[in-house]
C-alpha cells in the first residue's frame, strides 16, 4: 500500500505575523511588510484584528535613538 505524503499547510499572512510577534524581540512594521508582502495601513488592520481576537500586542519603544519601534505578543486569548 502506498504512503500518503499529504504536504504539510502552508502558513497564512496571519500566522505568519502571529510567529513573528511571538519572538522575544518582537517584530518592526517593516519586517511584518516583508513578510506578508502587505502595505503599512494592511499590517496594522492585521493587528487591529489580533487585538480584537483578545491578543494583547505591546508596542515597545526603538532600542537606539532612531528607528522605529518593535510589536510583540504579550497576551494570548483564553485557549490559545
Amino acid at each position: 500500500m502506498a504512503e500518503s505524503t499529504n504536504p504539510a499547510p502552508r502558513e497564512t499572512k496571519s500566522g505568519t505575523i502571529r510567529r513573528l510577534l511571538n519572538r522575544k524581540s518582537g517584530a518592526d512594521l517593516a519586517a511584518l511588510q516583508a513578510a506578508t508582502g502587505w502595505q503599512a495601513h494592511s499590517v496594522r488592520a492585521a493587528l487591529s484584528t489580533l487585538r480584537k481576537d483578545g491578543y494583547t500586542i505591546d508596542r515597545m519603544p526603538p532600542k537606539s535613538g532612531g528607528g522605529t519601534g518593535n510589536y510583540r505578543i504579550t497576551g494570548t486569548p483564553e485557549g490559545a
